[in-house]
Order: C-alpha cells, then sequence, then structure tokens
C-alpha cells in the first residue's frame, strides 16, 4: 500500500474538504482527489461519502484512521532517528484558532518563536473576531470563550482572563470625573456590534451599563482598543492589552471588572500526536508565564 495516499488519506480526513488538504499538502486539490480515488480503489472500500459541504469519513474510513495514524507517527520517528540532530525534532502543520485580541497579543509573539525552534513544523495562528470550529476541521487546536459542549474532543480550562472599563487620559480630561455607575451617565461607549457578537461571553455591557450613545461599535477588540486609545469613548477591554497601554485609565477600578476562561480543545484522535502535544503542553506554559497580564491585580 502506498503510504503517499494514506498521507493524502488523513490530511483530507482531517479537513473535511479537498481545497484544505490541498493546502497543507501545498499541492492542487485535484491531486488529492486522485490519491483518494486511488487508495479507495486499492482498498475497494468508499472511505468518504461526498457531500455538500466537503467530504466525510464513512464507516471504512473511520476504522482506517487510527491505523493511518499509527503509521503516520512510525513513519515520523523513523524520520527523525535518520534524520542529523541538528535537524531532528517536531514536523508538520499545526493550525490554532484563537480568539482575536488574545491570539494577537498573547500567542502570536510566543508562538513565533516556538515554530523558529523547530524548523520542519509549521504554526498556523487563526486569530480572528468569530468561532473557530473543530467539527469543521478549521483548526486542529481551538481555544475559545465557550467550553466545547459535546463531541470527540479533549478539552482544558485553559486560563481565566480579566476585563476593566477603560478610557484614555485625554477623554477623561474632558468629562466630569467619574465614581459611580451613574456618573456614565451621557458618556460616548465603544463596543462589539450586537447581532454581530460570535459569543454570549461577550455581553459585559450588559451586566455594567447601558450606553447612551456608541462611538463606535466594532466585531474587532483591536479596533475597539485603537479608539478607545484615540479618546473616543469608554469600553470594555481585555486587562492583557489595555493594561499595556500607557494611553489608558481605568474607569470605575472598584466595580466595573469582568472575568472570563479561555478554553482549549483539541480532537481526540490528533490528541497524541507529538506535535500537537508540544503545542497544547506549550499553550499551556506561555499561559502560565503570562498569568500577570492575563489577571492583574
Amino acid at each position: 500500500m502506498d503510504w503517499d495516499n494514506l498521507r493524502y488519506f488523513l490530511e483530507l480526513a482531517r479537513t473535511g474538504t479537498l481545497v484544505s488538504a490541498a493546502r497543507r499538502l501545498a499541492v492542487d486539490h485535484t491531486t488529492v482527489a486522485r490519491r483518494i480515488q486511488a487508495l479507495e480503489k486499492e482498498m475497494d472500500l468508499a472511505l468518504f461519502s461526498r457531500e455538500a459541504g466537503g467530504h466525510r469519513l464513512t464507516e471504512a474510513g473511520r476504522r482506517l484512521q487510527p491505523q493511518a495514524e499509527a503509521m503516520e507517527e512510525a513513519f515520523l520517528a523513523v524520520e527523525r532517528s535518520a534524520a542529523p540532530p541538528s535537524h531532528a525534532g517536531l514536523s508538520g502543520l499545526v493550525r490554532i484558532g484563537a480568539t482575536e485580541g488574545f491570539g494577537t497579543v498573547v500567542l502570536a509573539p510566543t508562538l513565533a518563536r516556538f515554530a523558529q525552534a523547530h524548523p520542519k513544523l509549521v504554526i498556523d495562528l487563526l486569530a480572528m473576531p468569530r468561532l473557530v470550529h473543530l467539527s469543521r476541521r478549521e483548526a486542529d487546536i481551538v481555544i475559545s470563550l465557550e467550553r466545547p459542549a459535546r463531541g470527540p474532543v479533549v478539552v482544558t480550562k485553559l486560563t481565566d482572563y480579566a476585563l476593566r472599563l477603560y478610557a484614555s487620559q485625554d477623554y477623561l480630561a474632558r468629562h466630569e470625573p467619574i465614581r459611580t455607575r451613574e456618573d456614565l451617565r451621557g458618556h460616548t461607549f465603544i463596543s462589539y456590534v450586537d447581532d454581530l457578537l460570535f459569543s454570549k461571553e461577550l455581553q459585559y455591557l450588559d451586566e455594567l451599563y447601558k450606553p447612551d450613545s456608541f462611538a463606535l461599535r466594532s466585531t474587532s477588540v483591536l479596533a475597539q482598543h485603537c479608539a478607545t486609545a484615540v479618546g473616543a469613548g469608554i469600553a470594555v477591554l481585555p486587562a492583557f492589552i489595555a493594561e499595556q497601554d500607557p494611553r489608558l485609565r481605568r474607569v470605575l477600578p472598584g466595580e466595573a471588572n469582568f472575568m472570563r476562561t479561555f478554553w482549549m480543545s483539541v480532537p481526540s484522535e490528533t490528541r497524541h500526536l507529538a506535535r500537537m502535544k508540544a503545542v497544547w503542553d506549550f499553550l499551556r506554559e506561555t499561559v502560565e508565564a503570562q498569568r500577570a497580564i492575563l489577571l492583574p491585580d
């Protein structure tokens, strides 16, 4: 049996679409289709059912996947043992889905250094203001605001993180002091677009105050940060973003405090892969090292 065909099978099983599998394998999608057809013909089995949204494993495909993954691990082990010491180590692709702010501010710098230390490992960071779905094979590891409710996944609580109410020094200098929630009346706010919220965990202002007006609403927390920093209004921002900006000051520090949680999940079927375990552990170490900015006093 041709190992390359099995390699193509695994990527299509993990991504669910010919285009995504082709991107990860750096080939044309027709090559993936041809390899899968060759494997199915060789085994005289249908390994995928073709659906409108992509390719879904059949029962035969689900039985084959763990055996193919065992072969993949054995192949990589042989490759590592045969490689010169300077080239040994992790290899392959790991795609991480995370919220925009957390992915950009906390994860990106450390993940870049991690990838540099492992030249054969490719890290894709999807730092996006929307949900990234494991079930759709959009990523290998997902960090989300809500714990996955079901599915064959391994889930862990990654960290709690703090959010506070912030305004710029310039904005505060132009207005009367804000000492109570009632003093927020008449102020301009910056927040999310209500009907485009990708998680109920982002509904902070409902817990604090019903704004009279908005200077800007955006799906991007980084855009909200920029607008707040130039003095456009008041916003609830993650402390790991706002506390690093000397232009910003906390508003109502005694009571306008919020706490949310990041959950990390990975499909059970890929959790054992060496590159997944290494990145999973590295993400936990990264968060532990950044605890002071995630949960400031």
